[in-house]
């Protein structure tokens, strides 16, 4: 009679165990990134970004329709080589993923696209910023940076008007990002009534560029300009030193890394290399982020390369998507990803248009300082929509500030006009319509700026 007694209980302590088990699902989000190869470090640094995100959301507890959800994260290494990138998207599709965040790479995001668009299955990338990744008409496509189109050509304007390049050359490893870079900043440099001088390629593989920074050199350059990643321009560096090419540098979110000074071996020199990183922010939501690299270098022990925030902000977006549609299968979050306007993320307020670009994505400008990456200008809010336009910004940043911001304002604020005027030749930033004065403690103003697409 006990042991009746016994099956009977044991029978109901498993129904009732498997009817908790069945309030709760699991979601799986899948990311992808170079875990391995030359940019193994900033693969890492996403790995790690993507892992916080999941833990927190897991601590939390996040419910979903009803339901407890229990979020898995699925990993993949890419190893930033295309082919193996679409490999690592078909296995996250056959394991059925309600999601991906990745990849990190222009090159294998673009054709990773097509494959999570067959399967319908939202992909957010939190770094890949060749103009084509969200031009294919998939709408299962967003990224939460700015484009090439505005980092590189930002970047080429900034060398002609603030930099004052005169010899400009430019170099690229042949990538869909380092060409995509280096093609835009060529057409910013245009743009701002500047020339390059000299056009030179490389791959993302490559160590030695003796002959290309050889046939550079008699170019007299003073500015080089190098689309790739930091694991390739670093070494360039060196051996730019050692043939006594004393230019500056310049190159995009992918040389802007902490790593960078200890690629580059001690031969950067203070102030040598400008570079911006497609985002950035400031006022109160700076405390955000520094509260996201304490919390991150507590966690992994180790520092924010580049992208991590952004990582966790897009697996934050996800779910959020996914808790507002009361749903994680893909087909039902996905129309309500697309409409996301204002989500408030340490890397700043995230709204998509309707190719599934980041509105109003800003740059920020950053150069390196005893080793030390520090920003060269703060970020603010993007311009006026009416300044869209490049040939338009072109012409701004070709005049001083003071003649873009409206003459209300310089009505109402005595002296304002002048003030922006005494900015120092070498220092100048330019904002159409929406400029902001900044004091940082003892430094000399700047008036800053960001683009909206």
């Amino acid at each position: 009679m006990q042991n009746k007694l016994n099956v009977i209980v044991g029978a109901a302590v498993l129904m009732m165990a498997g009817s908790v088990y069945a309030q709760d699902m699991v979601v799986k989000i899948g990311h992808v990134g170079p875990t391995s190869g030359a940019i193994a470090h900033l693969g890492k640094d996403n790995e790690n970004g993507a892992r916080m995100a999941i833990d927190e959301l897991n601590a939390k507890g996040v419910t979903i329709g009803g339901k407890k959800a229990k979020f898995e994260l699925l990993n993949e290494d890419d190893a930033g080589d295309p082919k193996q990138g679409t490999a690592a998207a078909q296995k996250l599709v056959d394991s059925k993923v309600n999601g991906v965040i990745g990849h990190l790479n222009s090159g294998t995001s673009i054709p990773a696209s097509k494959i999570y668009s067959d399967a319908g299955i939202p992909q957010i990338s939190p770094s890949a910023t060749n103009p084509k990744f969200t031009r294919q008409g998939y709408k299962t496509t967003f990224r939460v940076v700015a484009d090439d189109v505005h980092l590189g050509g930002t970047l080429g304007k900034y060398a002609v008007t603030q930099m004052k390049g005169k010899n400009i050359v430019v170099i690229d490893d042949r990538t869909a990002y380092g060409q995509g870079v280096a093609d835009e900043f060529e057409k910013g440099v245009k743009a701002a009534g500047g020339k390059t001088v000299g056009r030179e390629f490389t791959n993302d593989k490559a160590t030695d560029f003796t002959a290309i920074l050889t046939s550079l050199k008699a170019k007299n350059p003073d500015v080089v300009f190098f689309g790739g990643m930091d694991a390739v321009a670093g070494p360039m560096m060196r051996q730019m030193k050692q043939l006594g090419i004393n230019a500056k540098f310049m190159g995009g979110d992918g040389i802007c890394s902490g790593e960078l000074p200890k690629l580059a071996a001690g031969t950067m020199a203070d102030g040598q290399v400008v570079c911006a990183e497609a985002g950035g922010v400031e006022g109160e939501a700076k405390k955000g982020m520094e509260d996201f690299r304490v919390a991150f270098k507590k966690k992994f022990n180790a520092d924010v390369q580049i992208y991590a925030p952004y990582v966790y902000d897009a697996t934050n977006l996800m779910v959020a998507a996914m808790v507002k549609a009361g749903s994680s299968d893909p087909a039902k979050y996905l129309p309500v990803l697309a409409k996301t306007d204002g989500y408030k993320g340490v890397t700043g307020t995230i709204s998509f248009d309707d190719k599934g670009d980041v509105k109003n994505g800003a740059l920020t400008l950053f150069t390196y300082k005893g080793g030390a990456r520090e920003q060269a200008a703060d970020r603010i809010p993007a311009g006026n929509p009416r300044d869209r336009d490049t040939g338009r910004l072109a012409q701004m940043l070709g005049r001083r500030a003071s003649d873009h911001v409206p003459r209300a304002l310089v009505g109402t604020l005595p002296g304002f006009g002048g003030l922006l005027q005494r900015i120092p030749a070498h220092r100048p930033y330019y904002a159409p319509y929406d400029a902001k004065m900044h004091w940082h403690g003892t430094q000399r103003p700047s008036v800053l700026w960001s683009l909206q697409r």
